[in-house]
């Protein structure tokens, strides 16, 4: 797995994703994240077509805690089969990096 990675979720409320992001920044198990929204989601859902307004949660990580991170996320998202995805940081300046790497390093 990738050295550092973002981290994707979505949640219906801006407060839903905000308790999310906490926990798992408060567990060290992401260094810090990102609430974007109010967004437009399009997807297929129980054989149906949706659309619906959701708020997209980032969060920054490294490749040692994903795993950790994802069963975090699957146990205390207020859905019952929500998408969590990662996208590999490639390239990231060396302060932000290493932040990374503090911030989720487990005591």
């Amino acid at each position: 797995m990738a050295d550092y990675l973002t981290v994707s979720t979505a949640t219906e409320t801006r407060e839903q994703a905000v308790a999310l992001a906490q926990s798992a920044v408060r567990a060290r198990l992401a260094a810090g994240a990102q609430i974007i929204g109010p967004v437009t989601s399009v997807f297929w859902h129980a054989g149906e077509l949706g659309t619906s307004e959701e708020y997209q949660l980032l969060l920054k990580t490294t490749g040692a805690r994903y795993t950790d991170l994802e069963a975090h996320l699957l146990e205390h998202h207020p859905w019952s089969s929500p998408e969590v995805s990662a996208t590999e940081i490639v390239r990231g300046a060396a302060g932000c990096l290493s932040w990374i790497d503090r911030s989720t390093a487990a005591d």
